[in-house]
């Protein structure tokens, strides 16, 4: 089955995890971090295939995804990185996204393209020693990769078209000029996929493709639609068949100017093409006579051919010759668009207000500081730290602050949830945390003077003497410092 089109998901590897190691080796006392780093994601990569004609693969497999890369080890051992994967298409695929812009046209037998880029991989925390913290648990976690929706449409090379009317010999003339052998028979739209044929024996050879016939009203659907003239949009000559059977009563004037409205509703590029004339089937009884009133109604030069007897194919080849040369030269394919570098920058947005409830407000924070985000160990206090130690560098902190932010508002990146505490940004839950370590601390300092209290008590009992005064009631020890 010929298969022209496919919508499939593509998604690069994730970088492997950075590890949190630290070096234990005999006769080397305080060895240091030694976490190695994630190693990279694979990437997708598009090849060209000669062998594929084809999209028909793409109907039972539609999502591709490349290996993540391995996490880091101890002794500084960095990880493995994730294997490329390859998918192969056929010559002339043209990759467009969502939006319908194009990524890339791949044409030549072993052109490649990647498609969406691995991940890097995480930090280890060897990278976070200093002089000041000489023993870090803190480590990356691995980038993601790309991943996009992509639809993959493919247009045959060929520099000659056959356009026309189903049953109007299409299939037969380029089974005689070439070795291409597409399903011939005396009913319409014997052709249901478009074929190709390689041409010879006119000097310079040419390729050839027989598409599917047009009737009028084919942009709305009648017929088999028109969808299939995108494998005519890379031609650089169009062939237009007339049928001058008298038998099928139609018109071939008419005829060719519904096929060339058809051709413009399509592509107003492709309406344009040069284009020849031929009138087909001039063997046949009385098609002949009509040959010079159709000439005249058309105001243009209509060559006779007889793809049967072979009437008229060499003056058919060696005109299509004559027009491929006068004809402009095939466009390069485009080159792949220029992919904006992100500029570097920190935006922040309030999403949601005080509601009525008491629900805090709501920050977010964007721009490229969100790739930190995805690599940060959420839930790791000490890598949270680190976070936000780089978000006050960069500016965020001065940046919430002009926005507004009260004690108590959430601030959100990415996928990690932060709080505003005293003037400054704090782990979530740290609030409620710090309020019950001051509570802890308290209550244990009550316990301890109270146990002093009863200790010294009891000590001058034994003794025969009694507690200095003030001791209980201020909570210090007898030679004046505080409990």
């Amino acid at each position: 089955m010929f298969v022209d089109e496919a919508r499939i998901y593509l998604e690069a590897g994730r970088g492997g995890d950075g590890a949190v190691a630290f070096r234990r080796e005999k006769f080397v006392p305080k060895g240091g971090p030694a976490g190695g780093d994630g190693g990279h994601g694979g990437d997708v990569v598009l090849v060209v295939d000669s062998g594929l004609n084809t999209l028909m693969d793409f109907r039972h497999q539609r999502h591709f995804r490349a290996e993540s890369g391995r996490g880091g080890e101890g002794s500084d051992r960095y990880g493995r990185q994730g294997a490329d994967l390859v998918v192969r298409v056929p010559p002339g695929t043209r990759v467009l996204d969502d939006e319908g812009h194009l990524l890339a046209d791949l044409v030549h037998p072993g052109e490649r393209r990647v498609l969406a880029r691995g991940g890097r991989g995480g930090r280890g925390n060897s990278h976070f020693a200093s002089a000041s913290h000489r023993a870090p648990r803190v480590a990356e976690r691995g980038e993601p990769g790309e991943a996009l929706w992509v639809v993959l449409e493919l247009t045959l090379l060929a520099d000659v078209g056959l356009v026309g009317f189903p049953n109007a010999g299409k299939s037969t003339l380029i089974s005689r000029l070439s070795a291409a052998r597409p399903k011939i028979a005396d009913y319409p739209f014997t052709t249901l996929v478009p074929n190709l044929g390689v041409v010879e024996r006119y000097g310079d050879p040419f390729v050839m493709a027989d598409v599917p016939g047009l009737i009028e009203g084919a942009a709305e659907g009648a017929g088999l639609g028109h969808d299939f003239l995108r494998q005519l949009s890379r031609t650089r000559v169009l062939v237009h068949l007339l049928d001058l059977s008298p038998d099928t009563a139609r018109d071939p004037v008419a005829d060719y100017h519904a096929i060339r409205r058809e051709l413009a509703l399509y592509s107003e590029a492709l309406a344009q093409r040069p284009e020849i004339i031929v009138a087909n089937k001039i063997d046949l009884p009385d098609a002949r006579a009509r040959l010079g009133d159709v000439a005249d109604r058309l105001g243009q030069p209509v060559l006779a051919l007889s793809a049967v007897s072979g009437e008229g194919l060499d003056e058919l080849g060696w005109h299509v010759v004559e027009a491929l040369r006068a004809a402009p030269p095939a466009a390069a394919p485009p080159a792949p668009p220029t992919v904006p570098l992100p500029v570097p920058g920190v935006t922040v947005e309030r999403v949601a207000s005080v509601s009525d409830d008491g629900a805090p407000a709501v920050f977010a924070v964007g721009g490229d500081v969100l790739a930190r985000s995805a690599m940060t160990r959420w839930g790791s206090s000490e890598a949270e730290q680190y976070f936000m130690e780089y978000l006050r560098r960069r500016g965020v902190v001065d940046l919430l602050r002009r926005a507004g932010i009260q004690d108590g508002d959430q601030v959100q990146v990415g996928e990690g949830t932060l709080v505003w505490f005293e003037g400054g940004l704090a782990r979530e839950g740290w609030p409620e945390e710090l309020a019950e370590r001051k509570l802890r601390v308290r209550r244990r300092h009550s316990q301890n003077q109270q146990e002093y209290v009863e200790t010294e008590a009891n000590r001058g009992g034994e003794d025969g003497q009694a507690t200095q005064p003030g001791s209980e009631a201020t909570g210090h020890r007898p030679d004046g410092r505080h409990i």
